[in-house]
């Protein structure tokens, strides 16, 4: 679907006049009269907006408030979640101008610029938005909704930014003394340049969904990079001088020593953006030209995922409930970093939560507080292992354990030895695909008998980047990737309709926009489990392969790129990961 930038030709209008909405959607049939009582008594009680009130009442929708609103004003009424918006006119009105107004600049057209307002009956602020931009206007009406969703997706924060790193920089000068004062900043210092520089900085990474944020001191610059729909963007470069001004701020904030710069470390810590708040994983290491920062953002306010919002296959979600069932057994979820190992675990659990059940798990680090569940973070620097915990773990009489992960031999020897003895355990194990992930344990010398006896299921997994809905278009193949496809799946070149996007502001210019998990389940039936047994690597991985013919990583990311869900392009990336394994 391609944006759908039409507008009216601009023409004289009058100043808006001021109407009763609740008259306008009752003279119009969008509510009833009765429920317009109903609505002016939520009103007077709550003294929120009668429109708010419709809509959370369920009364009407924000379409349906707005498109009466352009019928009696003869307006247009435009659908921001298809227009794209031109940036140049978008930065006329400053943001907190757009969320004051409730308005946002559309387009410039014959000299006059289209204005969206969720409210055009507002005299005030058509007034305010007419004096801001000192230009001739035009109305349009969009929802309320869909506006600020755009106001918080296009209102980048990258001119701001650049901003604060020069105001830093010159605040740094050449003084060692500039970055040891940077230890004294407290609560009361929250106008300071690096205070304001990160605040802002998190503003954005929140604004574009990033999961990650990394600070990257290069040979003559400063890069700092977001990770965006697993991708890394580039968010901007700043002078290199204010490296270390960042990264001590930052450790502070996370309580790590800000003494040690030889060293990598590791710490969080909470900010509050928006009336959101974000749970910050720091990472730091040292590099040639700095210590680098990566950081991973965590909403607080997000509950962990059920299984049925994974978006597996019917077959394969049918197969994973019966296996996590199991009254005992090894449950093994498989992929690279950043594939949603993590996410998957977390909705198992949730599947498995209940009173009559105790469950523990051990973490590093623990990502989601989960009620009724017995959370224990590892800690290297006090000897808190993997495996010390699990040892504990099983004096502490547990139906479920999991492991966030199989790091070392002695973890996975005491996890497979917990699931023959009447537990059932979940983990993962960084490998390529299922077939490979019980061969993997036989190379960390875990014994063939406890594989074959202890695995239950292997669920490999990726993140397929979505084609974004507002610019996708259809897509002719390249003698490449018809080549490609005749090779991993012949079937896939008949009566398929390949789509990419071509890039808009809602998926800031890359044609992708969301991410879509693919799964691959392995179960280890009798066959496969006396493979294990007999330690025969080869013959396990060669019938594990044939038993998943038709439901492998590869077919389920062709199946989405044929259903238009994803592209080709983002098809051959993903599956490009398995090519040797």
């Amino acid at each position: 679907m391609q944006p759908d930038n039409t507008l009216p030709p601009a023409s004289p209008r009058p100043v808006p006049q001021k109407i009763r909405l609740g008259d306008l959607l009752v003279e119009q049939k969008v509510i009833s009269s009765a429920d317009l009582e109903i609505a002016l008594a939520m009103q007077k009680k709550s003294g929120r907006r009668l429109g708010r009130v419709v809509v959370e009442s369920g009364m009407a929708g924000e379409n349906d408030i707005a498109q009466a609103l352009a019928r009696q004003l003869t307006l247009p009424f435009v659908d921001l979640r298809k227009f794209s918006t031109e940036s140049a006119v978008l930065q006329l009105l400053p943001e907190t101008q757009a969320r004051r107004f409730r308005a946002i600049p559309l387009a410039r057209r014959d000299g006059n610029i289209f204005v969206g307002m969720a409210d055009p009956t507002d005299l005030s602020a058509y007034d305010e938005i007419a004096r801001l931009l000192n230009e001739e206007i035009q109305l349009a009406v969009v929802s309320e909704g869909d506006l600020l969703e755009a106001i918080d997706r296009l209102y980048r924060r990258t001119e701001d930014i650049s901003g604060l790193t020069e105001e830093l920089a010159r605040d740094m000068g050449e003084s060692e003394a500039s970055i040891i004062g940077l230890e004294a900043l407290g609560e009361g210092q929250a106008d300071a340049p690096v205070v304001r520089l990160l605040q802002t900085l998190f503003e954005d990474a929140l604004q574009v969904n990033a999961s990650d944020m990394h600070i990257e001191p290069q040979e003559k610059k400063l890069a700092i990079r977001f990770r965006i729909d697993g991708v890394l963007h580039p968010q901007t470069q700043a002078d290199l001088k204010i490296a270390p001004a960042l990264a001590l701020r930052l450790k502070i904030v996370s309580g790590l020593d800000i003494s040690e710069k030889r060293l990598p470390q590791d710490g969080r810590f909470a900010i509050k953006i928006r009336g959101r708040t974000l749970d910050v994983r720091l990472s730091t290491m040292p590099t040639q030209y700095g210590e680098s920062v990566v950081m991973r953002l965590l909403s607080q306010g997000d509950s962990p995922h059920t299984l049925d919002s994974l978006g597996m296959a019917s077959e394969t979600l049918e197969q994973f409930r019966n296996i996590l069932h199991r009254p005992n057994g090894l449950v093994l979820v498989t992929g690279p970093t950043g594939s949603g190992k993590t996410t998957t675990l977390y909705a198992a659990l949730h599947e498995l939560n209940d009173p009559g059940t105790k469950i523990i798990t051990v973490e590093d680090p623990v990502e989601y507080r989960l009620p009724g569940v017995n959370q224990v973070q590892a800690n290297e620097k006090i000897d808190l292992t993997f495996s010390r915990v699990l040892r504990a773990m099983l004096r502490q009489d547990p139906d479920v354990i999991l492991v966030g992960e199989m790091r070392d031999p002695d973890t996975a020897q005491i996890a497979l030895r917990a699931a023959m003895t009447g537990h059932l355990v979940l983990s993962t194990l960084h490998t390529n695909d299922a077939a490979s992930t019980p061969v993997r344990l036989l190379d960390m010398g875990v014994p063939a008998f406890m594989v074959a006896t202890s695995v239950q299921g292997v669920l490999a997994q990726r993140l397929m980047r979505k084609v974004c809905t507002q610019c996708k278009v259809p897509h002719t193949l390249t003698p490449q990737e018809n080549v490609w496809l005749s090779r991993a799946n012949a079937a896939a070149r008949q009566d398929a309709s390949y789509v990419e996007g071509k890039g808009c502001d809602r998926c800031l210019g890359t044609g992708y926009s969301g991410r879509r998990a693919i799964h691959e389940l392995l179960e280890i039936d009798s066959t496969l489990a006396e493979s294990l047994a007999s330690n025969a690597p080869a013959k396990f991985v060669q019938a594990a392969r044939e038993s998943l013919l038709g439901r492998t990583l590869r077919d389920q990311a062709i199946a989405l790129a044929r259903s238009g869900v994803t592209s080709l392009a983002e098809t051959m990336r993903v599956s490009a990961q398995d090519e040797n394994s």
